[in-house]
Order: C-alpha cells, then sequence, then structure tokens
C-alpha cells in the first residue's frame, strides 16, 4: 500500500509540475500585455517608453515623437486594503498631475472596495484625475479632498496610501 500511495503522490506531483511549467509563460505574457495597457490609458500620447525601476518599483517614462518627456507611470501597490494588497498603474504628467490610473491587482469586497477601479476616475464622485498628490491624498474622512467609496473607507484610504507611494516615486524618477 505504501508504494501505490507513493506512485500516486510522485505522478501527481509530475503532473502539477508540467501544467505548471505550460501555464506560466502564458501567464507571464498577460500579466505584461496588462501591464503595458495600463501604462498607455494613464499616460497622455506618447512615442516611445523607458522602463526602468526605482526603489524597486517599476517605472515607465513616455517620450513623444521629439524625444521630449511627457510623464511617467509608476505600478504602485499599498498593503492596507481590507482584502489584501491593492495594486494599480498611476500616470503622472510633467508637473506632477494625476493622468490615470488603473488598478491591476485587488481582492477588495465585490461591489463595495472593488469600486476603486471607476470611483476615483475623472467624472465620478472620487475623481483624482488632475489632482497633485504633493500634500499626500487623503479621504475627506481624514481632512483630505478624496471622497471615500460610500461603506469601503479601509479601501478608499488604501487607493490614496497607492497614490501616494507613487507620487513619492514620482519625484525620485528624475522628472525634468
Amino acid at each position: 500500500m505504501l508504494l501505490s500511495l507513493t506512485i500516486i503522490a510522485l505522478v501527481a506531483a509530475a503532473a502539477l509540475a508540467s501544467v505548471n511549467n505550460m501555464t506560466e509563460g502564458p501567464i507571464n505574457d498577460a500579466k505584461k500585455a496588462k501591464k503595458e495597457a495600463a501604462v498607455k490609458a494613464v499616460l497622455p500620447a506618447f512615442e516611445t517608453i523607458e522602463e526602468s525601476e526605482i526603489d524597486g518599483t517599476s517605472c515607465t517614462k513616455a517620450f513623444d515623437a521629439q524625444g521630449q518627456l511627457v510623464g511617467m507611470a509608476i505600478e504602485a501597490k499599498s498593503d492596507k486594503g481590507f482584502g489584501g494588497d491593492l495594486v494599480a498603474m498611476v500616470g503622472f504628467n510633467n508637473e506632477g498631475n494625476i493622468t490615470g490610473y488603473q488598478i491591476l491587482q485587488t481582492a477588495e469586497t465585490p461591489g463595495l472596495g472593488a469600486k476603486a477601479s471607476e470611483w476615483f476616475q475623472e467624472g465620478n464622485k472620487g475623481n483624482v484625475i488632475g489632482k497633485n498628490p504633493a500634500n499626500g491624498l487623503k479621504v475627506t474622512k481624514d481632512g483630505g479632498d478624496v471622497d471615500a467609496i460610500s461603506g469601503s473607507t479601509i479601501t478608499s484610504r488604501a487607493f490614496c496610501d497607492l497614490v501616494n507611494n507613487a507620487y513619492s516615486i514620482f519625484q525620485k524618477g528624475g522628472i525634468e
């Protein structure tokens, strides 16, 4: 019986390893495509990009046809979300104003915290587009000027933390 269970366990382990190896490439390709789409969505029009890392954070500088810097996209994270980590791509123009954001990863409550992908967009109640987080973004409950998602203040605070983290990296990024 021990030999049978050992063989079954080895076959199952080999099958799982094989499936993992087969899916690893497509999963990485999908993540890369999602990141590229997010960069395009959060920055003003650009011709070329230059990727780098600042303090372990992925950054993308965007340039126009004349080689002039038009903005920077930063993949930022906050571990203060209600459901865990909140990760987003945040775009800034040369003045440090937010040009857009895209949520890349969230485990927030569906129907509440998951609304962060739209709530803070232009035209919505919590709009942060065009704001400059130089003094830090905060929800109104904390003395700031960002309207929190109704029933999801923790997620809203995590989003503000994420944007503040991105702005901190932006300042280190060498925007001229």
